[in-house]
């Protein structure tokens, strides 16, 4: 029986991952009163850096289950990473497995995290969007909170921001539109 409880690896690490991570870069960490103290929610926003992940744990006590590349799961980092209730996604397939093991835990009342861009940016500015969050949300009846991350990861800069925006729920079953819709409201949190 898979569980979905919230990973004890991962109720370690966070809190010391949280210190570090403001002692250095300072973000500034805007609109997570818009992030529900329990309830199921999907966390979805831009892609900037492999350090999102630990400013979205950083940014609230919950614990999170990121939809993350399967690379990950690779000797040695596969012993972290396998035990930190992270989803691997093989992107070079079309697979339902990641979604569907997602949304199990979106029906266990848990975080999902995903970055539906899919990679990072580098510089290319916001890529289009998978349709994955918006397909969860719908299918699960789960709002949608947007986030927006701007700035650099440079230590000590204090120039790091990540914005939460209020909820979202995917009524629509046009979810090309949805998508759309969640898409540009990255942009406009950016600035694009």
């Amino acid at each position: 029986m898979e569980k979905y409880d919230d990973r004890v690896l991962y109720k370690i690490l966070r809190p010391l991952a949280k210190a570090l991570f403001i002692v250095f870069y300072r973000p500034q960490i805007i609109g997570k009163d818009n992030i529900p103290k329990c309830g199921r929610i999907i966390l979805a926003g831009n892609h900037t850096s492999i350090l999102d992940c630990i400013l979205l744990m950083s940014s609230t006590k919950r614990g999170i289950h990121f939809l993350a590349k399967k690379e990950l799961w690779k000797f040695p980092k596969g012993i972290l990473f396998g035990n930190m209730g992270l989803i691997p996604v093989d992107r070079s397939v079309h697979d339902s497995a990641p979604l569907n093991k997602a949304e199990q835990y979106l029906k266990n009342e848990k975080v999902i995290g995903i970055f539906p861009e899919g990679t990072t940016e580098k510089g290319r500015g916001l890529l289009p969007f998978k349709i994955g969050a918006v397909k969860m949300a719908y299918d699960t009846d789960t709002i949608i909170i947007p986030f927006a991350i701007t700035g650099k990861y440079k230590m000590f800069s204090k120039n790091l921001k990540i914005v939460f925006n209020d909820p979202i729920r995917i009524k629509n079953d046009n979810l090309d539109y949805e998508n759309k819709k969640l898409r540009d409201k990255v942009s406009s949190m950016i600035g694009d």
